[in-house]
């Protein structure tokens, strides 16, 4: 027996306008004002400022039904409807309110000198070196092999036999241990080093001998793991030294760079600077919300393209080619007036989904205490403002706002709820402010367990579980308690 059912599935397919007004959207700052000067130059008919038109009224309700209609086959005469192009696009109307945009007083041109790379800086350093020319060729092989962090994450015989099939050098463990040892000599000190403890080991030994200095250097040659793993009572009795003596050893320890070539300035990797997209202010009591003005670009229709179509209209005589150029006018125009409209939304979404978060957590903006962060998922900023929760996600994960209490990226201020023992919930936030108040307190000779952190809390009124406590502690990259010992 065959039996004939019918689904009805209900999907919606987003616009190729709509995805890409979803991109805009969770775009920062510097990110959208790249995409506003990849627009630019790739619509001639976009430009950026203010511009009076002389056309804003000459054309209001002229259309082009003077002509045939075999004159318009690859045209619709409603498309390129001068008063679509011309009647307002030249004036930037869309801004929310004009209080609602920040100075940018970064808006200037700042000169970037091109920075030398961390390899390069270490080849530099070896030209002062007089080395033969075998011996050259291997130490630059060398800082060729040297991480972004400063090591070299390969064995010496690995590195022998790419040597000879990669450079034809053919030479043995030894010498490339000998040619090693000088590249050991760069700056900064550590480099070049095929773990942490020769990392350690290396910046030591660069330092000017004292009896700490010494005990630290036997510490880490002989009881590294002793040293990793904090048993001090180990050390104590292995070196019959005092407990001060031990803790000024370990201080030189920690005072070194585990990694060295992270702290070079000129590093290939980039420092990213955060722009703030928000400005949230206190003003006599009340919170005032700002959006950075460089996301209220002013932008209107370039006046050539508006005398294109206007020659076109007024000319008599419409040949191929020129049909051709209005269409492609045409579709410049499309494309220009829906990315000055895409700005604007742009701009309402994110000041309308700012001014909510910050209103839903008024009592922090207000005081900057984190223990105010009140419970607030993405659902319910979204219920608020009628928008989509994937919408509000979008500003969330990838906007900075800027308080009196330092700059902070959005989504640091979304939390799930807990319920604390009256029953109330309270923000997962919240917990986690106590738990690094808890133990920043704590006797960092007798570190708490996560199992008396979790007693603690209870009697602070959060009975939460020790697991719990254990991923709050993960989350906030703080380590277990034996990790946290100190002498």
């Amino acid at each position: 027996m065959l039996k004939h059912s019918l689904q009805f599935k209900l999907s919606q397919k987003l616009s190729p306008q709509q995805i890409q007004l979803m991109k805009l959207i969770q775009l920062p700052t510097q990110a959208f004002e790249q995409r506003l000067v990849e627009e630019m130059n790739e619509n001639p008919a976009l430009e950026g400022g203010k511009e009076e038109s002389e056309f804003e009224d000459e054309f209001e309700k002229e259309e082009f039904d003077d002509y045939e209609e075999d004159e318009f086959d690859r045209i619709d005469a409603e498309d390129i409807n001068i008063d679509e192009y011309l009647s307002n696009d030249e004036t930037p109307e869309y801004k929310l309110q004009s209080n609602n945009y920040s100075d940018d007083d970064d808006d200037r041109e700042m000169p970037f000198a091109a920075p030398v790379t961390f390899h390069q800086d270490l080849i530099n350093q070896l030209n002062t070196f007089i080395l033969s020319d075998d011996d050259k060729d291997i130490a630059e092989f060398l800082v060729g092999s040297i991480d972004d962090m400063g090591y070299i994450r390969r064995t010496i015989q690995d590195i022998v036999d790419d040597l000879a099939f990669t450079q034809g050098i053919y030479t043995d463990e030894k010498n490339v241990e000998r040619v090693l040892n000088i590249v050991h000599e760069l700056e900064p000190s550590g480099v070049g080093a095929r773990d942490l403890q020769e990392c350690l080991l290396l910046q030591l030994k660069h330092k000017t001998p004292t009896e700490y200095v010494d005990l630290a250097i036997a510490i880490l040659e002989e009881q590294f793991d002793a040293f990793t793993k904090k048993h001090y009572d180990k050390l104590l009795h292995k070196y019959g030294v005092s407990q001060e003596q031990l803790k000024k050893a370990i201080e030189e320890i920690e005072k070194l760079n585990p990694k060295p070539g992270g702290a070079f300035a000129g590093n290939n990797k980039m420092v990213e600077h955060v722009v703030p997209d928000f400005t949230i202010r206190i003003a006599e009591g009340e919170l005032e919300l700002l959006l950075n003005g460089r996301n209220a670009p002013e932008l209107h229709v370039s006046k050539d393209y508006q005398d294109m179509l206007r020659t076109y209209k007024d000319s008599r005589d419409k040949s191929s080619a020129q049909k051709d150029a209005v269409q492609f006018i045409k579709q410049k125009l499309d494309s220009a007036k829906w990315f000055i409209d895409a700005i604007k939304q742009r701009q309402e979404t994110l000041y309308v989904t700012m001014n909510a978060i910050m209103h839903y957590q008024q009592e922090f903006f207000l005081e900057g205490d984190e223990t105010k962060l009140k419970p607030m998922i993405l659902k319910d900023i979204a219920d608020l403002i009628g928008l989509d929760i994937s919408t509000v996600s979008r500003v969330a994960n990838s906007k900075y706002v800027e308080t009196p209490y330092g700059t902070k990226l959005i989504k640091e201020f979304f939390s799930e709820a807990m319920k604390n023992d009256q029953g109330e919930d309270v923000s997962t936030l919240e917990i986690k402010k106590i738990l690094k108040n808890v133990i920043a307190e704590e006797d960092k000779r007798k570190p708490l367990p996560d199992d008396q952190l979790a007693e603690i809390l209870k009697e602070k009124g959060y009975p939460i579980a020790r697991r719990t406590i254990a991923k709050y502690r993960e989350l906030l990259d703080i380590p277990v308690a034996r990790m946290r010992k100190k002498m």
